[in-house]
């Protein structure tokens, strides 16, 4: 049983450099209180400064993955300047994934809701087990959900997004595998081994390639296309001159593997 000494946030980092950030809180379905945001915040901010960082996975402990914000933390003094501060906080940490230099996966299991789908819209992949579900929530209590709808229409269509949104519904592993907002839904017994799978597939390549790619993905998916394949065009001209890409350029020629240690 987790006492009040238990840390709020886990982390682990294997040899290869991928670390992973566990949520601790299953008692409350891991929700995003103040004091595990800030966890979260000073532990990406350490990740992006971390030259020796691989690749973060995002998990939890107990039942849930996530049930978004504490809403008991949240009803506790109401105030205008409270709430835009815990979002501002919130919409900080959510946008620090997305700068990271490394790729993120959401490692899900049972709800994800509210904040917590936000939390893995933010991730760059996800693996769900079968019985996860995701909703957008707040509007079952009369409040929409303004900043998940940033996440979650960045990944979904327009209409599948907003059906989210206005009816609060939640929706399958396999629904948010067919709509695009997980890459993989499998048995809870096989889900480590299939963030595993993603987790080498990943890691095998270089890392500067991926730090200039993901950069690139979210730079250019906000922009019109001219200036999305200026800034693709630049970016390939830098990644080309990198000796990773030299190398592996070369080793294709020469039919061999690409000595990238």
């Amino acid at each position: 049983m987790l006492t009040t000494d238990d840390p709020l946030l886990l982390r682990h980092q294997d040899a290869r450099g991928v670390i992973t950030l566990t949520l601790n809180r299953p008692q409350a379905f891991n929700a995003l209180s103040e004091a595990m945001l800030a966890a979260l915040q000073t532990e990406l901010d350490l990740i992006a400064d971390d030259s020796s960082a691989r690749l973060l996975v995002i998990g939890a402990s107990g039942r849930a993955f996530c049930a978004g914000h504490d809403l008991k933390e949240m009803r506790a003094d109401p105030s205008t300047d409270y709430y835009q501060t815990l979002f501002t906080q919130c919409g900080r940490m959510m946008l620090s994934l997305q700068a990271l230099p490394v790729p993120v996966i959401a490692r899900v299991q049972g709800i994800a809701t509210a904040a917590g789908c936000q939390l893995v819209a933010m991730c760059d992949l996800a693996v769900a087990d079968s019985q996860a579900r995701f909703a957008v929530s707040g509007v079952n209590l009369g409040l929409f959900c303004a900043t998940p709808s940033v996440a979650l229409t960045r990944n979904l269509g327009r209409k599948a997004a907003f059906e989210m949104l206005v009816t609060g519904a939640f929706i399958s592993a396999d629904q948010a595998l067919a709509k695009g907002l997980v890459n993989r839904v499998v048995p809870a017994a096989q889900l480590d081994a299939e963030v595993e799978s993603l987790v080498s597939a990943i890691v095998s390549k270089p890392r500067v390639a991926l730090a200039l790619g993901k950069a690139l993905f979210y730079r250019q998916i906000e922009q019109g296309i001219t200036a999305a394949y200026a800034d693709a065009t630049q970016t390939m001209a830098c990644n080309m001159m990198d000796d990773s890409a030299l190398e592996g350029v070369q080793a294709f020629i020469d039919k061999r593997p690409p000595n990238w240690a």
